[in-house]
C-alpha cells in the first residue's frame, strides 16, 4: 500500500493496526480521504501487518427502505487464515469470513470464496426523514502472505416485495437472500409462496421478525423465526398478529448438503474439503392474501349444513314409516297369512351328494315338488348365564342337540342358526359395544395428548417440517395450524351420531314388540341384535375424532392414529354381514377385538420395518395366506373346525390337507356347500394376489396397503351375500337399494380425492410439499377434504345398508331364510 497511512493503537497485551485507505489509481479506490461511492470495485491486497477500512455514506430517500448488499471475493483457500469481513453500521455489526466454510454431514466442509451478504436496514419502515448513513467495512487477515481480495456494495433496488407481484431471483449457500414485506391496510394474513424449476439444491425457506442481525446462514437460519425446507414449492401463511410491526423479513438459505430434502451427498465430494460447488438455485417468491375471516365463518357453516341434511333426511324417513304403518294399520298379535311375504325355498345352488353322506340334510326336492316341510322344532334355552361367552366362536350347546348334525346339513336355514337364548346372544353383542367404549377412551386421551405436544412443538419452535400439512391450502385458527383439515373431519362425528340414533329408533321400536310377544319379532326376519351397529357408530365417530387428532400434526410417527379405527370398521362390517345370518356362531368380542390389536400390531410393525427389510414381507406374506387358509375352513365348516390351544391341538391345517386330498383328489366330489366354496375360492384367489403383490413391490406405504387388504375382503363378502340374496329370490327393498347406489357413488368419488395426494410423510417434508395444491372448494377447502366429507358420507350409507338390507325379510318365517 503505497499512500496508506499507518495508525497504531496501543492497548493492553495487544496491537491493533488501522489503515485509513489513501488508495492510488491502481487499485481503483478514492484518492481522498472521503467515504467511498457505493456501487464501485475495491481490490486490494491483506496480510497479517494490514487492516483495511472502507467508509461509505449515502442519503436515504423518505418513504423508502434503503439495503444495501456486500459482495465479497478472495482467492485465498486457506482454511487456517481466512480473511475477515466486518461491517459496521449504526445499529448493529455483521461479520464474516473469506473462505466461507459450511459444515456437512460425516463431518464433510464446504468452502465458498465468493460470499455476498445483504445489510440490516438501519430504517426497516421506511419512516425516517432523508439523511445521510454511515457504514465501515474492516477487511482483516493472520495470513503471513498477501492475500487479493475484491469488495463492492450495491444498492438493492428490488428489496421489498409487494403484494401478488412475483419477484426472481437466485441464490447460493454463500450467498443467500432475503427481502421485505409490509402488510397493506387491512390485511390480516398472507400467503408466501415459493417455486422452483429446479428440484436440488435444497433450499430453507424462513420468516423472521424485523430485527437485526438477520439469521441467513445455514448454521443459524433455524434460530429464529418459522421456517421449513423447500425442492420445487414452498408455501408459509403468516398471520400479522405475530408481527406487531406489521413487517417480517422473507428469508432464502441454501443448504450445502441435500440431505434435509431427502437428497445425498454430491458425487463429487471425494474428501473432506470441497470448493465452490455450483450450488445456485433461481426461485420466485410471490405473497399473496390470505382468506379473511367470513371465509372461515362460511366454511364451518356449510360443514354444518351439509351433514344437518342428513338429519333431516332421516327425520323425514321416520315421519313417512310412522304414517304408512298408521295407514296399514297392522295387528302386532296376528300372523301373516301362510305364504304371504315369503320367498322361494329352493336353494340357488342345488347340491347332490351320495346317498347316506348328506349328514342330515333336507331333501329339497321334495319341498320343490309338494308342500314344504315343517321346520324341525328346536327346544329353546332361556337363561342368562355368560358360560356361552366365554369362547372364541360360540356354538350351539349339547344339551340344544348334535351340533354337528344341524350345522353340517347342505341347506340351512337361520332357524337353525338361532335357536339360542335371544337375551344371552344379545348380552353378546353388547359386549362389543361396552369395549368399544373403553377402547376409544383409553385410546384417545394420549393421542390428543401427543397431538398437542406436536402441535405446540411447531408452534414454540418455527420448525414447520415436524408436520406434513398441505401448506398451499392450510388455514389456521389461533393455536392450530390447519383448521380446514380438522374441520372436514365433523362429518365422521355428526354422522356416527345419528347412526347412532337410527339404530336406537329401531331398537327401541323392536324391543316394544318383543314386550308384546309379538310373533313378527320372535319367529319372523333375521334376528334383530343391535349390539355391533352400536359399535360401528361409535367407531364411525371415533374415527372422526382420532382423524382430526391425527391431521392437527400428520407426520411419520402418528399415522396410525387416522387408521386404527378403520381396520376396527372394516372389520365389524364383516362380522355384522357374517352374523346377520349366522348369530350363533359369530366371534366373540374378546376374540374380535384381540385381532384387532394383532392387525393394528402388524399395522405399526409394517410402518417401523416394511420399507426395505424383505424378511418382513415375507413373514407377513406368510401369515397372511395361512390366515386366509384357516380363516377359509372354519367358515366353510361354520365353526365346527375348531383348534384347541389348550391341548396343543394344532393339526388344523394336516386335517385341511386331509379333506382336500379325499374329496378333491380321491373323489374328485362336488363340493358339499358350493356357494362358500365358491366365496371362498375367490376370497383366498385375492388375497393371494395381495401377499404376492405385497411381496414383490413392497409398498413403502404399508398401512394403506393393510386397509386396502380389509376393504377388498368387505366389498367382496357383501357383493357376495347381495348376489346370494337375490339369487334366493329375495327381494331388496327401494331403500336398500337408494344405501346401496349412494354407497357405491360415494366410495368411487372419495377414493378419487383421495388417491390426489397432497403430501407425503414417507418422503421428506420438502419432497412431500411437491404435492401440495391449491384449494378447491370455497377457497378453505383442499382434495383431502372433500376426502373426509365423501368418505364419511359413503361409511355412513354403508352402515345403512347393512341395517336395511333384509328389511324384506321381516315378514317371512325364519325357517325359510336360506343360510349363506
Amino acid at each position: 500500500m503505497e499512500s496508506s497511512v499507518l495508525s497504531v493503537w496501543i492497548c493492553p497485551g495487544f496491537f491493533i493496526f488501522l489503515i485509513w485507505a489513501q488508495p492510488t489509481a491502481a487499485d481503483s479506490r478514492p484518492t481522498d480521504t472521503k467515504p467511498a461511492h457505493i456501487g464501485k470495485l475495491y481490490a486490494g491486497q491483506i496480510n497479517r501487518d494490514i487492516e483495511e477500512v472502507y467508509s461509505f455514506n449515502y442519503t436515504s430517500k423518505p418513504g423508502k427502505v434503503d439495503a444495501l448488499r456486500v459482495f465479497v471475493r478472495s482467492d485465498s483457500d486457506d482454511l487456517e487464515f481466512p480473511v475477515l469481513f466486518v461491517v459496521r453500521q449504526q445499529k448493529g455489526v455483521l461479520s464474516w469470513q473469506v473462505p466461507l466454510a459450511f459444515r456437512g454431514y460425516y463431518q464433510r466442509t464446504y468452502t465458498y470464496q465468493d460470499v455476498s451478504r445483504t445489510l440490516c436496514p438501519t430504517d426497516p419502515a421506511g419512516l425516517a426523514p432523508a439523511s445521510e448513513q454511515f457504514m465501515y467495512i474492516d477487511i482483516a487477515s493472520m495470513a503471513p502472505n498477501n492475500v487479493n481480495y475484491e469488495l463492492i456494495v450495491r444498492r438493492l433496488t428490488d428489496f421489498e416485495l409487494l403484494t401478488d407481484i412475483p419477484l426472481n431471483f437466485s441464490a447460493s449457500p454463500s450467498q443467500p437472500q432475503y427481502f421485505l414485506y409490509s402488510f397493506p391496510e387491512g390485511m390480516d394474513s398472507v400467503v408466501i409462496k415459493v417455486k422452483s424449476a429446479e428440484t436440488y439444491p435444497c433450499t430453507v425457506v424462513s420468516v423472521q421478525d424485523i430485527t437485526c442481525p438477520v439469521y441467513d446462514l445455514d448454521h443459524n437460519v433455524e434460530f429464529n423465526g418459522v421456517y421449513q425446507s423447500m425442492t420445487k414449492k414452498a408455501a408459509i401463511t403468516i398471520q400479522r398478529k405475530d408481527f406487531p410491526t406489521g413487517q417480517f423479513y422473507v428469508v432464502f438459505v441454501i443448504k450445502p448438503e441435500d440431505y434435509a430434502c431427502g437428497g445425498s451427498v454430491p458425487i463429487s465430494t471425494i474428501d473432506s474439503h470441497t470448493w465452490n460447488l455450483k450450488r445456485v438455485k433461481h426461485m420466485e417468491v410471490t405473497i399473496t392474501p390470505s382468506i379473511n375471516n367470513s371465509v372461515y365463518i362460511h366454511a364451518t357453516l356449510l360443514c354444518f349444513l351439509f351433514f344437518l341434511i342428513f338429519y333431516l333426511g332421516a327425520f323425514l324417513v321416520f315421519f313417512i314409516h310412522h304414517l304408512r304403518n298408521q295407514k296399514k294399520g297392522l295387528n302386532i298379535n296376528g300372523s301373516p297369512d301362510e305364504g304371504e311375504g315369503t320367498v322361494a325355498a329352493s336353494h340357488p345352488i342345488t347340491t347332490s351328494t351320495p346317498e347316506g353322506s348328506s349328514y342330515g340334510a333336507i331333501d329339497e326336492s321334495r319341498q320343490r315338488k309338494g308342500k314344504p316341510l315343517p321346520p324341525i322344532p328346536r327346544p329353546r334355552v332361556y337363561s342368562d348365564s355368560s358360560v356361552d361367552e366365554e369362547s372364541d366362536f360360540d356354538g350351539i350347546p349339547e344339551m340344544e342337540g348334535d351340533k354337528n348334525v344341524i350345522q353340517a346339513k347342505t341347506f340351512l336355514y337361520v332357524s337353525d342358526l338361532s335357536i339360542k337364548d335371544r337375551r344371552t346372544i344379545s348380552k353378546k353383542y353388547k359386549i362389543y359395544f361396552w369395549n368399544i367404549i373403553t377402547i376409544a377412551v383409553f385410546y384417545a386421551l394420549p393421542v390428543v395428548q401427543l397431538v398437542i405436544t406436536y402441535q405446540t412443538v411447531v408452534n414454540v419452535t418455527g420448525n414447520q417440517d415436524i408436520c406434513y400439512y398441505n401448506f398451499l391450502c392450510a388455514h389456521p385458527l389461533g393455536v392450530l395450524s390447519t383448521f380446514n383439515n380438522i374441520l372436514s373431519n365433523l362429518g365422521h362425528v355428526l354422522l356416527g351420531f345419528l347412526f347412532l340414533v337410527i339404530v336406537l329408533h329401531r331398537d327401541l321400536q323392536h324391543r316394544a314388540l318383543l314386550e308384546a310377544n309379538d310373533v313378527y319379532a320372535l319367529e319372523y326376519g333375521i334376528p334383530k341384535h343391535f349390539g355391533l351397529f352400536y359399535t360401528m357408530a361409535i367407531a364411525l365417530t371415533m374415527e372422526g375424532v382420532l382423524s382430526a387428532c391425527y391431521h392437527v400434526c400428520p407426520n411419520y410417527s402418528n399415522f396410525q392414529f387416522d387408521t386404527s379405527f378403520m381396520y376396527m370398521i372394516a372389520g365389524l362390517c364383516m362380522l355384522k354381514l357374517y352374523q346377520t345370518r349366522h348369530p350363533d356362531i359369530n366371534a366373540s368380542a374378546y376374540a374380535a377385538y384381540a385381532s384387532f390389536a394383532l392387525v393394528i400390531f402388524l399395522a405399526v410393525l409394517g410402518v417401523v420395518f416394511g420399507k426395505d427389510n424383505w424378511w418382513f414381507w415375507v413373514t407377513f406374506s406368510i401369515i397372511h395366506v395361512v390366515g386366509s387358509l384357516a380363516l377359509s375352513t372354519h367358515i366353510y365348516y361354520m365353526g365346527r373346525f375348531r383348534i384347541d390351544v389348550s391341548n396343543a391341538d394344532f393339526g388344523i391345517f394336516r386335517r385341511i390337507f386331509q379333506i382336500l386330498y379325499t374329496d378333491c383328489m380321491q373323489q374328485c366330489s362336488r363340493p358339499m356347500y358350493m356357494d362358500r366354496m365358491i366365496l371362498l375360492i375367490v376370497g383366498n384367489i385375492v388375497n393371494w394376489f395381495f401377499a404376492i403383490f405385497g411381496l414383490v413391490y413392497r409398498p413403502r406405504d404399508f398401512a394403506s396397503y393393510l386397509l386396502g387388504i380389509f376393504i377388498c375382503n368387505l366389498l367382496l363378502y357383501l357383493a357376495f351375500y347381495i348376489i346370494m340374496k337375490l339369487r334366493s329370490s329375495e327381494k331388496i327393498r327401494p331403500l336398500a337399494v337408494f344405501c346401496i347406489l349412494a354407497t357405491a357413488v360415494l366410495w368411487a368419488a372419495a377414493l378419487y380425492f383421495f388417491f390426489q395426494t397432497l403430501s407425503s410423510w414417507e418422503e421428506s417434508p420438502a419432497q412431500s410439499r411437491e404435492k401440495n395444491r391449491e384449494c378447491i372448494l370455497m377457497h378453505f377447502f383442499d382434495d383431502h377434504d372433500i376426502w373426509h366429507f365423501l368418505s364419511a358420507t359413503a361409511m355412513f350409507f354403508s352402515f345403512l345398508v347393512l341395517l336395511t338390507l333384509d328389511d324384506d325379510l321381516d315378514d317371512v318365517r325364519r325357517d325359510k331364510i336360506p343360510v349363506f
